[in-house]
């Protein structure tokens, strides 16, 4: 089987998004460099990689050490499956959604105060 880079760009972008991460947060959390890791998100330059980089992108994003390397192959089971129809877990996402609209629209405010505090 050919080396699914794609499912692994899929996969690191799914868990960024999902742990509210950024690729510098995780750069400092795995020592991988930002561009490699924009290079694995964005599926740029597809190429082999040290497994290593791949271990340690994993457990920055707090996953088994061999997650990306077996979404890579084909071999990986998706994490925590059996929680995904959690209604608990559901709601907690639905919560922390909301919670992250909240957040931006009190941004937006503070910009605006900010903003209209300098033209006075």
């Amino acid at each position: 089987m050919e080396d699914d880079w794609a499912a692994v760009a899929e996969a690191i972008s799914n868990r960024l998004r999902e742990l509210g991460l950024t690729q510098l947060e995780v750069a400092a959390r795995s020592k991988v460099s930002p561009a490699t890791i924009r290079e694995l998100q964005y599926n740029k330059m597809p190429r082999r990689r040290n497994p290593r980089t791949l271990e340690a992108l994993s457990e920055a994003l707090d996953w088994p050490s061999d997650y990306l390397g077996k979404v890579l192959t084909g071999t990986a089971a998706q994490p925590y499956a059996e929680e995904a129809n959690d209604p608990v877990l559901l709601k907690l996402d639905d919560v922390l959604e909301q919670l992250q609209e909240l957040r931006s629209r009190v941004d937006a405010v503070e910009r605006r105060q900010a903003g209209g505090a300098e033209q006075s």
